[in-house]
């Protein structure tokens, strides 16, 4: 089956668990956010408290000086980080990202192939979560790592009464 991408409608998405909704993207019930297409990189793993992404930056990310521009670097951090904090809000809750740090050890270069992302909830309350992520090359070397706040907040559906 091939991939496909779009955008689920948030009364679907906020009607389970954020596991749940994880799980089906992995089991391609949902498709894969557009973001992913376009960034070249993929929802691989999920667990609670757990997200993995992979993926091999684009040559469209490539910067004047020949290596993957920082952007790509922090939003596949951002996505392992937003994911994994998804994967632990209730049915009915969103989420959104209120701050994130983001620390390279490593240049990104177009040939390291394939990179791997996983993030990790470090805690989890009713209004925040915090996260931490990891982006290592296939030689497991650290390329970068990060740190998120994110707010959890009970979902507005556009249209719902």
């Amino acid at each position: 089956m091939s991939r496909r991408y779009g955008v689920v409608p948030a009364a679907e998405a906020t009607s389970q668990d954020g596991i749940d909704f994880l799980r089906g993207m992995l089991e391609q019930r949902y498709p894969a956010p557009p973001i992913a297409e376009s960034m070249g990189f993929i929802l691989t793993e999920v667990e609670p408290g757990r997200a993995v992404f992979e993926g091999t930056p684009p040559a469209a990310f490539f910067n004047p000086l020949g290596t993957i521009h920082g952007g790509w670097t922090a939003t596949i951090l951002d996505s392992a980080l937003g994911c994994c904090v998804h994967s632990v809000i209730k049915k009915g809750q969103g989420y959104t990202t209120v701050e994130m740090k983001v620390n390279y050890v490593r240049a990104l270069m177009p040939d390291t192939g394939l990179v791997r992302c996983e993030g990790k909830v470090v805690h989890a309350g009713s209004r925040i979560a915090t996260s931490e992520a990891r982006l290592v090359d296939g030689k497991g070397r650290l390329i970068a790592h990060a740190t998120e706040t994110c707010m959890i907040f009970e979902a507005r559906v556009p249209g719902a009464s």
